[in-house]
């Protein structure tokens, strides 16, 4: 069971970390941040959430 939690959250991961990276470099996001510096909150949320996710998925792998 712990194999399918983890090759699931490792699934999850990668397309929250494709999903993060892809608004992260969406166009408005790039206007965002030459305006205002910032960056988009979704896509903090998809890079770190992805990241986190990999890495549980990994070690349940293990």
């Amino acid at each position: 069971m712990n194999r399918i939690i983890g090759i699931v959250l490792l699934v999850a991961g990668i397309a929250l970390l494709l999903w993060g990276y892809d608004v992260y470099d969406s166009a408005s996001a790039q206007v965002t941040r030459l305006v205002n510096g910032d960056t988009p909150k979704e896509a903090w949320i998809g890079l770190v959430g992805g990241g986190i996710c990999v890495l549980v998925g990994l070690l349940k792998l293990k």
